[in-house]
This record gives C-alpha cells, structure tokens and sequence, in this order.
C-alpha cells in the first residue's frame, strides 16, 4: 500500500516515512500543499496524512479539493490544540487527526486502523438496502440517491452502513463511534455530529434530512418507510 504524507517539517517526515516502510508501507512525501495535492490524487494512493499548516496550499484546501475527486483515507496532523481547529479538519473531509506532538508508533497504528477500516470485509453481506430515493450497496460499498452514486468518504460510508443496517433504530453517539472508528477511539465528541453533517449534506443537499434522523438527547438513526 502507498501512503502520501504531505508535511513541511523535514524531521517529522523522514521520521514517518521510516516507520511507515518499517511497516511494511510504500511511502512518498511531499513538502507543501500543491505538490502533496498532485501526489494524494494518484490511483494508487491508499491513504493520505496530511499536516494542517503546510505552506502554498493550507492543509484544509488540499483536504477539500482531495474530497472532490477521492475517497481516499485521510489523517490529519495538526499542532493547533483548540477544539473549533480540529473540527475544521474533519468538516473539510478527513477521516481521522493526531494533535501534535504525537507519537510515530501512534500515528502508524491510526494509518493502519483506517486502512483496516477501508477494506472491504471478506464475508457478502446483504441486498442493497433502499428508503425512497437512497441505496445503500454494502457489496459494492456505494449509497446512491436516485440512482446517482454519493461519493462518500470511507467514515461517512461506514456511518452509513451502520444506521443502515438496522432503519429506526436509535444510535447512540458512543455507538456510531465504535462502529466507525473503533471501540479505542478517544478523539472528539463532536467527530460523529461533523461526519452526519457532512453524510447529510451529500444525501440531501439543501433541505430538511429526511434519510438520517436525529433523536435529541440521544443520537441518530435512519429513517423508516413510516417516515418518508
């Protein structure tokens, strides 16, 4: 698997990139946004980590350029500590972030839990679920809206799946985390309200969500045939 690291540190990348080839990664990196832009939209690309601060084009711009051609897993480092800054990051796109200073060994294990997160599972899971004018294809890990293919980011596709798979059913915030990012996860309360935010800005653009429901004080769930 490739990895693009786009940072503008010369320490903190060649240390990432050796311990992403310690892993087992094809690594390459780049130093300010344009050219790590031109490498993340690459076909082979697997995942991209990408520094907020990066000169010539600023870590955010590239995330939201990067979302509207590529699903590609993306994790964010940054070195701004307030909440409203790390937010920011994942209401552009990306998937996952690490505050500096971080651990190497950390960051390779969140590469490697989104990578894992990413990949198709091995068992076929069931027919393509459908509500009005949404499907979501779990084979082929589409959701398309009135025929028309959503691109969705992998965490906004596994969001998703997990309402999904049980209509009307209520989800709690801790829940969605668990199922999305994994049971270990410690990053912000607000991610899961970002991720829904954006899910249902690509659903249903520019009215009122009718697909993905929230229950106040509780969390969300996925509407059922009794609702539309």
């Amino acid at each position: 698997m490739k990895i693009v690291v786009i940072e503008d540190d010369a320490v903190v990348a060649e240390t990432l990139t050796l311990y992403f080839e310690r892993a087992g990664y094809e690594v390459a990196t780049a130093r300010d946004g344009v050219a790590g832009l031109a490498l993340a939209g690459g076909d082979d690309v697997s995942l991209v980590v990408l520094d907020l601060m990066v000169p010539g084009l600023g870590g955010q711009e590239v995330c939201r350029r990067l979302r509207t051609t590529s699903a590609v897993p993306i994790l964010m480092l940054t070195a701004r500590t307030s909440e409203e800054d790390r937010v920011s990051g994942l209401e552009m796109g990306a998937d996952d972030y690490v505050p500096k200073p971080f651990s190497p060994r950390e960051v390779v294990a969140r590469v490697q839990a989104l990578l894992r997160r990413a990949a198709p599972g091995p068992a076929k899971p069931p027919p393509p679920f459908a509500l009005g004018d949404l499907e979501v294809d779990l084979w082929a890990r589409q959701a398309r809206v009135g025929g028309r293919v959503v691109a969705l980011t992998p965490t906004e596709f596994r969001l998703l799946e997990a309402l999904a798979r049980q209509p009307g059913r209520v989800f709690t915030r801790d829940e969605l985390v668990a199922r999305a990012f994994g049971p270990d996860y410690d990053g912000l309360d607000r991610t899961v309200d970002v991720h829904i935010t954006n899910l249902r800005k690509k659903l249903e653009p520019g009215r009122e969500p009718r697909y993905v429901l929230t229950s106040h004080g509780v969390g969300y769930r996925l509407a059922s045939p009794d609702d539309l």
